[in-house]
């Protein structure tokens, strides 16, 4: 039978700080409600507090209350005592990395990627996200190694974990060698700035923009909407093209193999005129030039210079419709209509040509 003071440890007691713990829980989301609403420059972050927060904070407070008033009478008390230690290491380690979650999203406040020129902070967001990411990690294996040092058996085995050293760390290094290269190459992408959100790649053959960089795999968004999956260490082994590495602009080329009689200088003001009608063009870079030349067609090539690669690709595809079209017209005998013959050697089909993607229709920009 139970004595009154034995009731009190253990019911009265851990009900009545829980209660507490609730009650102070519930004060603490309405004080930070009203501090929201009378606070103009931190109600965003008193938002975000109380938004990814509030939950952890609320679940730290009771099951700190029941693990100070639970008791230590015997052997069932002990284990019901560190079970409630364990969960208060993870809840404690879900508030941090909540926190964490707040700290970026208050970081991209002031880094918008909706503006023209948003490279620097393409940069910088890609640069925090894989920090974040890193340091959640890394408060999970501290929270996961403290838990492990509450076992007097494994403590041993926490400590080796926490510090990153013995037997147990090399084995798991050994088993995870891919990830970990993917890991330090997802590292060095961001932090070297080789590679940022929203870039302009170019890589296996496919163009598109990339959508997603962690830690381990780039996502990229291509033309057709296809996503084309790839590991970072990838990108810091093989060659691949980035076309908004220092800038967006990009210089697009239009390359036509046309009759000997094709008529250069007019062809070369109607291109003028083409380029300078169009909305597409930055207004710095054009040139058309004869390029190269063949046993049965000269090679005009049109460089024009434009903002970003999906305004380049529809430049490119404005001048090159307009300019078949004028040849059409004014000097139809310009335009091939028929087969080459084949060639004697292999000399003879070089053929100088920019190194764009050809693909049936426009890409879609990020913001479409």
């Amino acid at each position: 039978m139970l004595t009154g003071a034995q009731w009190v440890d253990l019911v009265l007691a851990p009900v009545a700080w829980t209660a507490g713990a609730l009650v102070a829980g519930w004060l603490s989301g309405v004080l930070v409600h009203w501090l929201a609403r009378r606070r103009g420059g931190d109600r965003r972050l008193l938002w975000l507090l109380h938004q990814r927060c509030h939950r952890p904070w609320v679940a730290l407070l009771v099951v700190g209350a029941l693990y100070a008033t639970a008791p230590a009478h015997n052997d069932l008390a002990r284990g019901v005592r560190h079970v409630l230690l364990l969960v208060l290491i993870g809840v404690a380690a879900w508030l941090v990395v909540r926190l964490l979650y707040v700290m970026e999203d208050i970081a991209f406040q002031s880094l918008r990627v909706d503006v023209s020129d948003n490279r620097r902070n393409r940069k910088v967001r890609t640069q925090i996200t894989v920090l974040r990411r890193l340091m959640t990690a890394g408060v999970i294996v501290l929270a996961f190694s403290t838990m492990l040092m509450t076992f007097e058996s494994l403590r041993a085995f926490g400590l080796s974990l926490l510090a990153s050293a013995g037997v147990a760390g090399a084995v798991v290094g050994l088993a995870a060698q891919t990830m970990l290269r993917n890991v330090l190459a997802g590292l060095q992408l961001a932090l070297t700035d080789q590679l940022r959100l929203d870039d302009v790649v170019v890589v296996e053959g496919e163009w598109g923009w990339v959508e997603e960089l962690t830690l381990t795999r780039v996502v990229v968004r291509l033309w057709d909407w296809r996503r084309l999956v790839l590991p970072t260490v990838y990108f810091t082994n093989t060659p691949f093209q980035n076309w908004t590495r220092n800038e967006a602009r990009v210089l697009g080329a239009v390359v036509l193999h046309l009759d000997y009689g094709t008529p250069v200088q007019e062809l070369r003001a109607e291109a003028h005129r083409i380029v300078e009608a169009s909305p597409l063009w930055d207004r710095r870079d054009w040139v058309l030039q004869v390029v190269d030349s063949t046993p049965w067609s000269m090679v005009v090539r049109v460089l024009a210079s434009a903002a970003d690669g999906p305004s380049s690709w529809d430049l490119r595809c404005e001048i090159r419709e307009k300019l078949i079209a004028f040849l059409r017209t004014e000097h139809p005998e310009a335009l091939l209509r028929c087969t080459p013959p084949a060639a004697s050697s292999p000399e003879e089909l070089t053929i100088v040509t920019a190194p764009v993607p050809s693909k049936p229709t426009r890409p879609l920009a990020p913001s479409e």
